[in-house]
């Protein structure tokens, strides 16, 4: 079964739908199937190519088995609405260009970003293969939540209706959260068009039994207690909440160790500095690999995001990293991501930007050593429950059904 996979984002990029197509190619690759990865060249969150990468027009190199096009695309950092329309327009269009000169059985096309869906919309007409449509992010809605699109322009409601129209074309639509496939049926797509496959950890890479006390000590951190965010510094991650409320706390032998880039980090970094923190740590993106290493040296991993009902329905993929190395959630999400932490026990929920509750989410976990205990097990057994390997072949069989009803 030949397998041509459209994604704005692929490695060495480390961000969720990076890695999730990544792990899953892999092990479809050791299934037997034949996987065409087209994405663009990495630059994700800077809008800079990765060392070793030229914006060329079409670039093919072969990563543990899969055949993967880095296509030319207008590059731009993550932040800014038109430039970034320009980023994901260009490489839809180089994506079904590219494309037809591929063999396939089956397409699937993952959002965000949404108009590499119109790819794969586009290419399964002219090819008459069937197509799935990968629900990462419901889009335009998640723009709108940002406040980068206002729901009642006549643009927000002309997307809308390409979203809706692209869902009912899809043979399948592959939400990664259950809340996604709700918010569909609700908006009149059949549910048995639906399969929901959630985000999870690839248990081999992250490794509970991990210790890493020489970083922490390279990195100058004394404090005993360690609360890591590691992902997008973006206009969705209420970092701006966090950093105010950690300057308007005292946090005993607590530090705050943020990993990564996004359109919002000069400033949340700016606020930490204006405030004086001395008890916060910033560094860039670091590779895939390397992130077990800094979960490692973390005891707590900080999930937030703005307060909005858009985000009642998203799972963040990095719950189930940290979980993966038994380290508990502090997280300041409600909804779907609220009910599976509460389910496992695995973490502290925060109402998101309540610096009330924020501070009593973080005393709670850092000074109760037998409920951290507790914790920190709770987590293990989540991501065992949403282990990497079984997701993929259950989405595999889900592709195999579209391939073999031809």
């Amino acid at each position: 079964m030949k397998i041509l996979f459209l994604t704005d984002n692929f490695p060495p990029e480390v961000n969720a739908p990076a890695t999730r197509t990544y792990e899953h190619g892999k092990e479809w690759v050791e299934a037997g199937a034949e996987v065409t990865i087209i994405t663009c060249n990495p630059n994700f969150p800077q809008g800079k190519i990765y060392e070793g990468y030229q914006n060329k027009l079409k670039q093919v190199e072969y990563i543990d088995g899969m055949k993967v096009i880095r296509v030319w695309s207008y590059v731009s950092a993550n932040k800014g609405f038109v430039k970034r329309t320009l980023d994901y327009l260009s490489f839809s269009v180089m994506a079904s260009l590219y494309g037809l000169f591929e063999k396939a059985d089956v397409i699937i096309a993952t959002s965000p970003q949404f108009f590499t869906t119109w790819s794969g919309w586009l290419l399964s007409k002219l090819k008459r293969k069937p197509w799935i449509f990968e629900l990462r992010d419901l889009w335009p809605e998640s723009i709108a939540s940002v406040g980068a699109l206002k729901e009642e322009s006549r643009a927000y409601r002309t997307l809308e209706k390409i979203e809706l129209g692209l869902y009912r074309s899809a043979n399948v639509v592959i939400p990664n959260t259950p809340a996604f496939k709700t918010n569909l049926i609700r908006r009149g797509i059949p549910k048995e068009k639906m399969h929901v496959i959630p985000n999870g950890a690839n248990l081999e890479l992250f490794d509970s039994n991990r210790k890493n006390p020489e970083l922490k000590k390279e990195l100058g951190i004394k404090e005993d207690f360690v609360i890591g965010y590691i992902g997008t510094h973006g206009l969705a991650h209420s970092l701006d909440f966090v950093v105010e409320s950690i300057g308007g706390a005292k946090f005993e032998n607590i530090h705050f160790l943020f990993i990564g880039d996004g359109a919002r980090k000069a400033h949340v970094q700016q606020t930490a500095k204006s405030l004086g923190l001395k008890n916060v740590t910033f560094l860039d993106p670091i590779p895939k690999e390397e992130i077990p290493d800094y979960l490692a040296l973390i005891d707590a991993s900080l999930v937030p995001l703005n307060k909005s009902d858009t985000f009642k329905t998203v799972i963040p993929s990095k719950i189930f990293e940290a979980c993966a190395m038994g380290k508990p959630i502090i997280l300041g999400v409600e909804g779907q991501a609220k009910e599976i932490i509460d389910e496992f026990g695995a973490g502290v929920c925060f109402e998101p930007e309540n610096p009330v509750e924020f501070m009593e989410a973080i005393n709670k976990i850092a000074s109760d050593k037998v409920l951290y205990k507790t914790l920190s097990q709770n987590a293990l057994n989540l991501a065992q429950a949403y282990e990497r390997k079984l997701l993929a072949k259950e989405m595999l069989e889900v592709i195999e059904s579209q391939v073999l009803s031809r």
